[in-house]
C-alpha cells in the first residue's frame, strides 16, 4: 500500500534517510551523532516552509520505503517568476533492501512528481545516486548541466 506519511512517521522517514547514505558506502564515522535531531529539524522547516511531503510504502503494517519532495529552495536568489522556474526537489527515495527492485522506488518517486505537479511545480529535480539513476532515466529524468569538482578524499 503506497500513501502519505504522517507527521508522527517523520522518524521512520529520517531513519531511511539515514540508512541511504550508509547503503551508498559513507563510512558511520562520517555521519553526525546528531543526524537524527538535523533530520527532523529539517524536515519540520521544510514542511513549514517548503511543502514537504513524504510517501511510504507499507507491507502487513511495516513502513518499508519512503520518499520525500517538496519545494526546491534553491542554491542562490532566484529572479525569476514562478511561472517560469518553480522547482520541486525529490529526495530520500528509500526501500529495504528485501523489497527492491520491485516498482517500489518508481511508484514512490511518481506518487512525489504527482504532489510537486499538483503544487504548480514547472520541474521536478533531484539527485540520484548511482543505484538510484536508472530508475530515474526510466521516468524520465535527464542528467543537467552540474559540474563537480572534489577537494577533499575521503
Amino acid at each position: 500500500m503506497y500513501r502519505k506519511a504522517t507527521n508522527q512517521e517523520d522518524c521512520v522517514i529520517a531513519q531511511h534517510f539515514y540508512q541511504l547514505w550508509l547503503d551508498n558506502e559513507v563510512s558511520p564515522d562520517l555521519i553526525r551523532d546528531d543526524w537524527l535531531e538535523v533530520t527532523l529539524k529539517f524536515i519540520d522547516h521544510a514542511r513549514q516552509e517548503l511543502l514537504f511531503q513524504a510517501f511510504v510504502a507499507e507491507i502487513e503494517g511495516k513502513i518499508i520505503a519512503s520518499a520525500s519532495c517538496q519545494l526546491f529552495a534553491g542554491l542562490y536568489p532566484s529572479p525569476f517568476k514562478p511561472e517560469y522556474r518553480y522547482y520541486g526537489y525529490i529526495w530520500n527515495v528509500y526501500v529495504e533492501s528485501a523489497y527492491r527492485r520491485q516498482g517500489i522506488a518508481s511508484k514512490l518517486s511518481n506518487e512525489s512528481i504527482n504532489y510537486l505537479k499538483s503544487l504548480g511545480c514547472t520541474r521536478a529535480i533531484l539527485h540520484a545516486s548511482p543505484h538510484g539513476k536508472p530508475i530515474y532515466e526510466k521516468l524520465g529524468f535527464v542528467a543537467n548541466n552540474e559540474m563537480r569538482l572534489e577537494l577533499i578524499d575521503f
